[in-house]
């Protein structure tokens, strides 16, 4: 599914063509039990599912593009909720026609290459809990 280097408290990793990014990326997490941190990177893919929360109905809306399109931007955060990983992932997808689309990303399947890097903090975990003014699953600080 992926492969990866360990630079102290930072990993590189590649994930296997076809594979869908987020699942891989949340397997790496699970995996080596980074439950606190940061991804990014760049790549391509061949289909990809956005997501944009409607704050006037606390739902999300999601709209998938099948077509070729280069990762520009992919970056996030990874922190833990309900004792699992929870990715908030980021990305500015590329066209053909050098248009750019972006939003909350869901899911999306590889076709070329995926090249990230993903930053462990310090700490057990970063915990999440669901906000019910704002329908999102924020930081729990408290």
């Amino acid at each position: 599914m992926y492969k990866y280097r360990q630079f102290k408290d930072k990993f590189v990793l590649s994930i296997d063509n076809h594979q869908k990014i987020a699942a891989a990326i949340a397997e790496f997490c699970k995996e080596k039990k980074i439950l606190a941190g940061a991804v990014y990177g760049i790549g391509a893919v061949n289909e990809a599912t956005l997501r944009f929360l409607d704050p006037a109905t606390k739902k999300y809306v999601d709209k998938t593009f099948a077509e070729q399109m280069e990762i520009c931007n992919l970056t996030g955060n990874i922190s833990e909720k309900d004792g699992q990983v929870y990715l908030h992932l980021h990305v500015t997808l590329g066209r053909r026609d050098y248009t750019c689309i972006g939003g909350h990303l869901l899911e999306a399947t590889l076709n070329g290459a995926c090249e990230l890097v993903v930053e462990t903090l310090d700490g057990p975990s970063l915990p999440r809990y669901a906000d019910p003014e704002t329908g999102l699953n924020l930081y729990d600080f408290r």
